[in-house]
């Protein structure tokens, strides 16, 4: 049996019996949630109006990669669901073919694919890589989009050794660059410059940032938008452009800043953003910095609608029905 929760921008399931969870929403658009002066987004975003969404002009869909999740950062909830092991290809892609389905969307201009709901994707690889090399398939086959584009986002697990993870990315790179002609993306969570908070924060569970600039190294030019180095931003976030420069290609790469979102777990641990739906000042003060340093930073501001849905990473509903 699938549950469904209606949120104000899509749905999210949850398959409680499998032990996974997805969903579909809409976006209000880039020019409403986004600053990013490289691409000509320079308006400051002081709050995020909840309007209606339309999934013709785009549909976001966010899928498990995994029943669970064993990274037990402070900022997620998904750990509280247990770990049931890896999704398999049937699991993924029944998930985008259910939320198309559900949504009723026929076409859209942009289909985006999150592998974030739940559970780190490099720990699936061999899964997601097949699901990425058929998802215009899946999708075609179901509804019509202009553009498909997957995201691949990775906490960089300490416990995948460094060479195999540096492989993953190089594949994945090559997806996004060659398969999908630059139209797919690559995030890495890095959330702080400080190796000490950074270890808080992930629970020891994530590479240092040293072996991740190491891997980073390796990787190709990018095809089409640059790497993302993402940081959920508090009051108390280091991030150090110094630092970044020390890592990271600014050639390669551009950094993401966005809220810590409104999980139960980031709660617990002292860890919010409360101004960060309404105060550009927040973002400000790491975003200027950056941009003085030459990086190219995007600012992705969620509606409070959207993070009081829990639509947004980190959250999971099957983590409440563990608590009943």
């Amino acid at each position: 049996m699938i549950r469904e929760v209606k949120t104000r921008t899509g749905a999210i399931f949850c398959d409680d019996e499998n032990h996974l969870e997805w969903l579909y929403v809409g976006d209000y658009g880039k020019e409403n949630n986004i600053k990013a002066n490289f691409l000509g987004l320079t308006k400051e975003i002081n709050g995020v109006p909840h309007h209606d969404v339309d999934l013709e002009y785009k549909m976001v869909v966010t899928i498990s990669t995994q029943k669970g999740c064993s990274m037990k950062c402070k900022f997620c909830d998904c750990p509280k669901v247990g770990m049931f092991g890896n999704a398999s290809y049937e699991d993924m892609a029944g998930e985008i073919v259910h939320a198309i389905k559900s949504s009723g969307c026929q076409h859209t201009k942009r289909f985006n694919l999150h592998l974030a709901r739940m559970g780190e994707p490099s720990f699936n690889y061999p899964n997601v890589h097949a699901l990425l090399k058929n998802l215009p398939d899946i999708v075609t086959a179901h509804m019509s989009a202009d553009v498909i584009h997957p995201v691949f986002t990775t906490m960089l697990p300490k416990s995948i050794p460094a060479r195999k993870l540096r492989d993953i990315l190089l594949d994945f790179c090559k997806t996004k660059n060659v398969y999908y002609n630059g139209e797919a993306g690559l995030q890495l969570s890095i959330n702080s410059t400080d190796e000490v908070q950074r270890a808080w924060l992930f629970n020891d569970k994530s590479h240092p940032l040293s072996v991740i600039s190491e891997i980073c190294s390796f990787l190709p030019d990018p095809v089409g938008r640059k790497y993302t180095l993402n940081f959920p931003v508090t009051a108390q976030t280091i991030l150090d452009p110094a630092v970044l420069d020390k890592l990271f290609d600014k050639n390669k790469f551009i950094v993401k800043i966005t809220p810590i979102h409104a999980t139960a777990e980031a709660d617990m641990n002292g860890i919010e953003t409360n101004t960060g739906y309404y105060d550009y000042n927040v973002y400000k003060q790491f975003e200027e910095p950056l941009l003085a340093a030459g990086w190219d930073v995007i600012v992705f501001v969620p509606s409070k609608e959207e993070d009081e849905d829990r639509i947004t990473c980190g959250n999971a509903l099957l983590s409440l029905k563990k608590d009943e």
